[in-house]
């Protein structure tokens, strides 16, 4: 991997979205509601949630998932050995690829909707696109390892998106930018005033 941490080597520079938050909100904190975090939080989880449950079923679709066919204990026992050796992105049928890169543009598409219902705002609508997309980023992998007992370790490498390219990094890499980002909206939220 050439000493970087996610390939393709701009995927790396996801690490600096958070902290440039943080700076660039500071100074004129983001007026967010417990409302918005906790609805557009719920949101996010049920989502994250949803999310794992369809790569468990594309995974089995693909006849990729040892034990898909038997009890989730039977699938939780199997899957664990089969992920720490999974097959390169190319062991997919292209039909099922081009399902994913839809499926990535929608899960995208339905974050984006969250935060531009959220509020006129732009530095709000901002700030709930990365707390949402946060949310839903550790969720899914959090659900991941309910239902199959992946990711064995947190670095266990995985593909994170497929748009433009594949983009492929260690599972730590993305849960520490969501949990950077969660840090960044939490730490320059300001409680709106409310109307007299």
């Amino acid at each position: 991997m050439t000493g970087l941490i996610a390939q393709p080597w701009w995927v790396n520079l996801l690490v600096l979205v958070p902290p440039v938050a943080y700076f660039s909100w500071r100074r004129n904190r983001v007026p967010l509601t417990l409302r918005q975090l906790i609805g557009s939080g719920v949101f996010a989880a049920a989502f994250g949630f949803l999310e794992a449950v369809v790569v468990v079923y594309f995974r089995a679709a693909a006849g990729l998932l040892p034990g898909y066919q038997g009890t989730l204990s039977d699938v939780i026992r199997l899957s664990g050995d089969f992920y720490q050796q999974s097959p390169g992105i190319t062991q997919f049928p292209q039909s099922l690829l081009t399902l994913e890169v839809f499926r990535e543009t929608a899960t995208i598409l339905m974050l984006l909707s969250v935060a531009f219902l959220s509020s006129v705002q732009s530095s709000v609508r901002a700030a709930v696109f990365l707390w949402a997309f946060a949310i839903w980023d550790v969720t899914y992998y959090a659900a991941l390892w309910a239902t199959v007992r992946w990711p064995l370790s947190l670095k266990d490498p995985d593909v994170l998106f497929l748009i433009p390219v594949p983009w492929f990094s260690p599972v730590w890499f993305p849960l520490l930018v969501s949990c950077l980002a969660v840090a960044a909206v939490l730490l320059t939220r300001a409680t709106p005033a409310k109307p007299q």
